[in-house]
């Protein structure tokens, strides 16, 4: 497999139609967009009328829903809104804020809530009727990625508080795929059983896919000739970057497509990668999708600029975000995709957090430049972090990274920490030592990856 642009013919090899909704994901840009402006309309007078944590909010910025007459209006003159305020309000107005509407027995379809790595989860309400819609987005996605009514999904993401495995299974079930929700196990028990069953999609977070790869070599199995012919990633960045996802597809042999946004977006698969292999669509006729300056969160920039992303429900009723900003970073494209959607999409999915930004020797260094600098290396395996440190006045960062098993047998190592710690000055542009370590010395990945190690001193 290779990750150049591929070509979609108008009927899958399967027979299959290209699109779920073609009305819906052809449709001509211009009039999609008078159908956002009338549910932003809508959203923003119901948010004001019957969500208090959105009148105290508008009332305090001085904003009015009357003052939307564009999305252009939408865009700079509605204030965001941050998950520490939906945490705060939570709080107050336990048990999902008064961000929510009141809910009547029975109303509720589910409750799920964050993974609550920031420390405090946030707890999420669904009511029936947003619950039944997501499906069909989910649907619609996961049909852009490629899965049919034939495939057999295995779903390696758990299940529990967080929403991310559930939104899998929904959408490949309204799809009307077999759906094997397996779970967070042993690694070895997920490729027994992908073997023995047969299964043709393997859904799970890309680090976990790329960690796959290296216990299949270790085991002696070639995931390139196994069964699965696609894999949809999601729950941390990575799977649009080009050489992440170049890794995946050869190594598995399949087609890759990165889906998802975050907890709070649900239906959060409303980022997803067809398989013309472009970037991820923005389903913006559900989930309106922003990239703004980062430092100021109403001021549009222009598409290819690098900036924050910024998030609106334009038809969820319980609990709707409205220019969300969850902090994540990235840029747009909005040239015509192979596919026929019509969408706009991210070139390379979500490239990661603002937060998450290292300023190393007056430098601006995101962990995602390093996994993409890493990931031309073909000697190194899968696991490897980022060491933060301070020298003087200044920040440091050092990267530890595995070699795969064939390489750890080879020497001498001189010239491949030359070419790793080359690789990473093309992709970040500063010098950064490179540590070689033996596989099996870092933690293995079996969810989200930790790639971050902050050395610095606290106070």
């Amino acid at each position: 497999m290779t990750t150049e642009t591929r070509p979609i013919a108008a009927v899958d090899d399967r027979g299959f139609p290209r699109f779920w909704d073609a009305e819906r994901e052809t449709r001509d840009p211009a009039e999609r967009e008078r159908i956002v402006l009338e549910r932003m309309q809508h959203q923003l007078h119901y948010a004001y009328a019957e969500l208090p944590f959105y009148r105290r909010h508008y009332d305090a910025h001085g904003f009015h829903p009357d003052q939307v007459r564009s999305v252009e209006d939408f865009t700079t003159k509605v204030p965001v809104i941050t998950k520490k305020m939906l945490i705060a309000d939570q709080r107050e107005h336990p048990p999902f804020g008064s961000y929510t509407p009141p809910f009547a027995p029975g109303q509720i379809a589910r409750i799920h809530g964050s993974s609550g790595t920031s420390g405090t989860p946030t707890m999420y309400a669904v009511s029936h009727a947003d619950w039944q819609r997501a499906a069909d987005v989910h649907a619609m996605a996961q049909w852009c990625a490629g899965i049919r009514p034939d495939d057999l999904v295995q779903v390696g993401f758990p299940f529990g508080l967080f929403f991310g495995g559930w939104g899998v299974v929904q959408g490949a079930e309204r799809i009307g795929a077999t759906v094997f929700p397996l779970g967070v196990t042993d690694s070895e028990r997920h490729l027994e059983l992908i073997t023995g069953l047969g299964s043709t999609v393997f859904s799970a977070t890309p680090s976990y896919c790329i960690h796959l790869l290296s216990v299949a070599e270790r085991l002696g199995i070639d995931l390139a000739a196994s069964s699965v012919r696609r894999i949809l990633v999601g729950g941390e960045p990575g799977g649009s970057l080009p050489g992440t996802r170049k890794i995946i597809e050869e190594g598995w042999g399949a087609i890759a497509s990165d889906a998802g946004s975050t907890s709070e977006m649900y239906p959060f698969q409303t980022s997803v990668g067809c398989e013309a292999g472009t970037g991820t669509h923005l389903i913006t006729d559900e989930v309106f999708t922003e990239v703004v300056a980062a430092d100021d969160l109403n001021a549009p920039i222009p598409v290819g600029e690098r900036g924050a992303v910024v998030y609106t429900h334009l038809w969820r009723g319980s609990q709707p975000m409205i220019r969300f900003a969850p902090g994540d970073e990235t840029y747009l494209a909005t040239d015509p995709c192979p596919c026929g959607r019509t969408y706009p999409r991210l070139p390379e999915g979500i490239l990661g957090r603002l937060d998450d930004m290292l300023v190393i020797r007056g430098a601006n260094v995101f962990p995602s430049a390093v996994e993409t600098g890493l990931r031309t290396v073909p000697e190194l395996g899968p696991e490897f972090r980022i060491l933060v440190s301070k020298a003087g006045a200044l920040d440091e960062m050092t990267v530890e990274a595995e070699l795969t098993p064939r390489a750890a047998a080879q020497a001498p190592r001189e010239e491949l920490v030359a070419r790793v710690e080359d690789a990473l000055r093309r992709s970040v542009h500063i010098r950064v030592p490179v540590t070689l370590l033996e596989p099996g010395t870092l933690p293995e990945t079996t969810f989200k990856a930790r790639r971050v190690v902050d050395q610095r001193p606290r106070g």
